[in-house]
């Protein structure tokens, strides 16, 4: 890892980053007219975003440490926004309705949409697996108005930013491509391990500054090095999980954030497919939040001061009717 200089963000007081994570809302159109929204997935993701707009100010429950919710910096978006950018054929024009509504909600800067804050999302498998849909254009559009970007890359995709002293970087759908690795992948990377490594390097660099990454896709099951000739096409490269954990490694990453599996999973990622070790880079995998076909859902709020990652659930069991925080608290301290 490079050396480190004392961080410079660390002098009294000590700023503290709060931001909701919240992924897989899935915005479906109906399948029998494909201008208009399913009205099941447009009812799920309308009430999530008011209890998204409405937390900050109530109270954490007893359960969680009791406190107040505060103001967040944003709420970053894991992937899958629609359902049907992946599809094939007459299918595939649902995803203009669905990413018109996804927009139309979440806004973008905190004004524009139902969403009162400033929402940071990457795309997922739903959103386009090659990365040449409307939603990974509409992504791009949107990078070249988000407010308080620090990077974008070339390609308009990926991006990064601040929040109170912690570098945040958006890598789409999952990282790659390692390289000199030539084989096809399930799905296209379009040069996120290249624009990570190049970010930090620019605004990280030795800082100990601590690094947020988000990508749709979760890694830790595809975490071990596999021969050439034993290699199937999954939805993680091998070679590009062992390529993307080892540039993270020279960093102080306080967290990797991803969404997909459609369960909450929070666990310290060492490289492996181990996801019980006592070491390594927190890692939170989020619930499905807008699911039309589920009456679960769950997202995650977050801290991170210079010490420590707190997170903290909030879910529902009746499609948003009615929610409640998890009656537990995770904790993470932070590489020194």
């Amino acid at each position: 890892p490079p050396a480190r200089s004392s961080p410079v963000w660390s002098s009294a007081p000590a700023p503290t980053a709060s931001f909701f994570v919240a992924g897989d809302t899935h915005y479906c159109a109906n399948a029998e007219d494909f201008a208009q929204m399913d009205s099941v997935s447009a009812e799920y993701n309308l009430r999530l975003i008011k209890w998204l707009n409405s937390l900050p100010g109530t109270g954490f429950s007893v359960e969680t440490g009791g406190g107040t919710v505060p103001t967040p910096h944003g709420v970053i978006h894991a992937g899958d926004l629609v359902h049907n950018a992946d599809k094939a054929g007459p299918k595939l024009k649902m995803a203009d309705t669905e990413i018109a509504a996804f927009v139309a909600d979440w806004g973008l800067n905190g004004s524009e949409g139902k969403l009162r804050w400033p929402v940071r999302e990457v795309h997922g498998n739903h959103d386009g697996p090659r990365g040449d849909t409307v939603v990974v254009e509409e992504i791009k559009r949107r990078n070249q108005r988000r407010a308080g970007l620090t990077n974008v890359f070339a390609n308009g995709l990926h991006y990064s930013w601040d929040w109170a002293g912690v570098h945040f970087v958006a890598l789409g759908l999952v990282v790659g491509t390692a390289p000199g690795v030539t084989r096809k992948r399930r799905y296209a990377a379009l040069d996120s391990l290249a624009f990570l490594q190049q970010d930090l390097a620019e605004n990280v660099a030795d800082s100990g500054r601590p690094v947020v990454v988000v990508h749709h896709h979760d890694v830790a099951r595809y975490s071990e090095i596999v021969p050439d000739e034993k290699v199937v096409m999954n939805g993680w490269d091998y070679a590009d999980a062992q390529a993307y954990h080892a540039t993270l490694t020279k960093y102080r990453v306080a967290a990797a954030i991803c969404g997909h599996t459609h369960a909450r999973n929070l666990f310290r990622w060492d490289g492996t497919t181990n996801t019980k070790a006592e070491r390594g880079i927190p890692f939170l995998n989020t619930d499905n939040a807008g699911h039309f076909n589920s009456l679960t859902q769950g997202f995650l709020h977050v801290e991170i001061t210079p010490a420590e990652l707190t997170v903290r659930e909030f879910a529902t069991k009746d499609g948003w009717q009615t929610a409640a925080w998890t009656p537990a608290t995770w904790k993470f301290e932070l590489a020194a």
